[in-house]
């Protein structure tokens, strides 16, 4: 079946580039007649003219060109959210809906110049997603993927490499945008760069079907995931001034995000193609759902679904190639419950850590999924320069993009219809916000598993509660802690607040969700973020973690409250274990937009972001079981405020109960042998920096 499709998806692409028009003819990108309106030619696609991808899937795809010319265009792919189709980011006028859609939409790009494309993604719309457009023999496997780099990401590059082959698109100035799932993609695809992955896992040059070598030029993911396994189920072990580790999201696994992963499997399930259960275990939504709603204890099949989530549906811990990563734009919101702005901190962290200089810029605001209110003035300035980014690295045409590293930012408001505050920019993250409003506090408070008003927890459900601005009575509910912060003379937020404190937990399978809350001086408050922390059994010692963060401003006589409670539901899945946590010397530290001083002088210099950290590394990482296997590791040590890496002598190293140190250059090496197949642990440890771990797999022996 698997070669009567790819045959199939052969012949078609041959069909589709054999109509390439002679020179004067009309363009008709992937066989469609194109018709002019709204300023721009629009050529549809139907069920009948879908295109076979690389795997003989029916794709259905519309292409919009400039007014005028016959190509090569610059190309843009604009890729659909969750649920959603070919037709979200189509428009009859370049304004769009006037908010997240305003110049962002096929009219406008092709009204500047470019060939967009816009298709449904497979398993939706009518690429095998709704009932009726299954009748295609491409369509028996035509389900959804959930963004996996070996398909959908797959199918993108296969259809601008038809383009390219039509003389449609030109091959040095391909882009990808989207929203949400669509964002995580162009995360991937940005990752990728000039590669594709293979079904088999493999990676090869990215060539179009008649072999012109591909590559993306830039990328503009809005509210999209970097790592699909922290989105979901949140362990809080990320922090903005470290770059993340191949392991971090997955050790421990964290807390799923109940109402959003509900209401992402339900949504996607009636709107799409589902695998059937115990089919394509790398694309088994529906057994996943079941194992990652399980909750504790934690099973291997749980950290199975975690790896095949990392290893395949996400642009981060993809190794970038020699061609490196495409120019990155990246939006994300400070109230988007789901992909909040850890997502593309990560990412900027990431691959500037690789290179300082690297060509990635971020966009925050009050704004993408819910409780985002996606405020109309922080939409069109940051949609206008997501524009001139792609027009000064795709187009090559002006030079308004936002410099590498740079940062531009909007402030949340209340009520929802005011203007967002800003924008406020800054040369990098850390500059965003350079001072801070501290506060340390004495003595021992507990948390315990069922803490906390189930209705405020309903209040502020993304999915079903009262939105961003929802205020409710400032109490402090039994089997909580909390700590207050006077506010002197205002001052704001821009940034993710840390907490650093001493705790000690009781019990297994344990949570310690947080809100940062505004209290008004008539009793009422209003959440200014969140976060989730996965306690591991019986934790006990100095824990930092960080809250979403948002840009917020606390006014004069308002008081800054921080919140530790065992159970945020509905949104966080609630433990199926009792336990609890004292907490004791506590230190909250907000950055700020106002320099040390200003706040009247409440705002000092920052204090507990740690800028360095420790990088482990060790091969082979799947070794077998029952036979002695020499390990080399390799520990380096960075600074981000410079990024500048080196190897880090004295390093501890602990594996498979050997305890080891680095030499002088970051190195050593030990033999094991590990006689059970599974996971192995490894860590690496030194004074003054952030600790890292790898978890080695260690494989069954072969039989004799």
């Amino acid at each position: 079946m698997k070669r009567t499709l790819a045959i199939a998806a052969a012949s078609a692409a041959a069909a589709l580039l054999s109509i390439a028009p002679a020179a004067s003819a009309e363009p008709t990108p992937l066989g469609r007649t194109c018709t002019a309106q709204n300023g721009v030619r629009f050529c549809p696609g139907t069920t009948a003219t879908r295109v076979p991808t690389f795997d003989g899937v029916p794709l259905d795809v519309d292409v919009t060109l400039p007014p005028t010319g016959e190509g090569p265009f610059p190309a843009i792919a604009m890729l659909h959210g969750y649920g959603g189709n070919k037709g979200n980011f189509e428009s009859t006028t370049p304004e769009g809906n006037g908010g997240s859609n305003y110049h962002y939409n096929n009219v406008w790009f092709a009204s500047r110049g470019y060939a967009v494309l816009n298709y449904s993604a497979r398993g939706f719309g009518n690429s095998c997603g709704s009932v009726g457009s299954r009748n295609d023999p491409g369509c028996a496997r035509g389900w959804v993927h959930l963004a996996d780099q070996r398909f959908e990401a797959h199918d993108t590059q296969y259809l601008f490499g038809l383009l390219v082959d039509q003389g449609i698109a030109r091959p040095d100035a391909l882009a990808s945008t989207g929203i949400s799932y669509g964002g995580g993609q162009s995360m991937e695809l940005a990752y990728l760069n000039d590669r594709t992955r293979m079904p088999d896992e493999s990676f090869v040059p990215w060539k179009s079907p008649n072999g012109t070598p591909l590559r993306l030029t830039a990328a503009w993911p809005r509210w999209p995931w970097s790592d699909l396994v922290s989105s979901l189920t949140p362990n809080g072990r990320f922090l903005d001034f470290a770059a993340s580790g191949l392991r971090e999201s997955r050790d421990p696994l964290g807390v799923p995000k109940q109402s959003y992963i509900s209401g992402l499997y339900a949504s996607g399930n009636a709107a799409g193609f589902y695998s059937p259960p115990g089919v394509d275990p790398g694309s088994d939504l529906t057994t996943q759902f079941a194992i990652v709603n399980r909750g504790e204890p934690v099973g291997p099949d749980q950290q199975g679904v975690a790896d095949e989530i990392f290893n395949h549906h996400q642009g981060f811990g993809l190794t970038p190639s020699s061609a490196g990563v495409a120019p990155l734009l990246i939006q994300n919101g400070w109230t988007d419950d789901l992909f909040p702005v850890g997502e593309a901190l990560r990412v900027y962290n990431d691959l500037r850590s690789r290179d300082a200089a690297a060509n990635v810029a971020l966009q925050f605001g009050d704004l993408g999924h819910a409780r985002g209110q996606n405020t109309k003035n922080a939409d069109v300035t940051l949609n206008d320069q997501g524009s001139a980014f792609l027009d000064q690295y795709v187009a090559r045409s002006g030079s308004g993009a936002p410099a590498a590293g740079s940062v531009t930012a909007f402030t949340q408001t209340c009520p929802k219809d005011a203007d967002a505050g800003g924008p406020f920019r800054a040369a990098s993250w850390p500059e965003l916000h350079p001072g801070a409003v501290r506060q340390t506090f004495s003595g021992e408070q507990t948390v315990a598993s069922p803490g906390g008003d189930p209705q405020t927890g309903s209040t502020l459900d993304p999915i079903a509660g009262g939105g961003a601005c929802a205020r409710v009575d400032d109490k402090d509910d039994q089997g909580t802690a909390n700590y207050r912060i006077p506010v002197s003379d205002g001052f704001t937020l821009l940034g993710q607040p840390t907490v650093r404190a001493k705790i000690a937990t009781q019990g297994t399978g344990g949570q310690l969700p947080s809100r940062l809350w505004d209290i008004a001086p008539d009793g009422k408050q209003t959440l200014v973020s969140r976060a989730s922390y996965r306690l591991e059994d019986n934790q006990t010692g100095n824990v930092t973690f960080q809250l979403n963060g948002n840009g917020y401003r606390f006014d004069r006589g308002h008081v800054a409250k921080l919140e530790l409670l065992g159970r945020d539901a509905p949104f966080l899945r609630p433990s199926n274990t009792q336990f609890t946590v004292t907490v004791s010397d506590l230190t909250l530290e907000l950055p700020t937009l106002e320099k040390p001083g200003g706040g009247g002088g409440q705002v000092t210099a920052p204090a507990l972001g740690t800028r360095r950290y420790l990088q482990l590394r060790v091969t082979p990482r799947r070794p077998r079981a029952g036979r002695k296997t020499l390990f080399r590791i390799t520990v380096s040590g960075f600074d981000c405020k410079g990024c500048k890496s080196k190897r880090m002598k004295g390093a501890k190293v602990v594996f498979a109960g050997k305890r080891l140190k680095t030499n002088s250059k970051g190195q050593a090496r030990v033999r094991v042998k590990l006689s059970k197949a599974g996971t192995r642990k490894m860590r690496a440890t030194l004074a003054g920096f952030r600790s890292d771990s790898e978890r080695i797999r260690v494989l069954r022996a072969k039989r004799r």
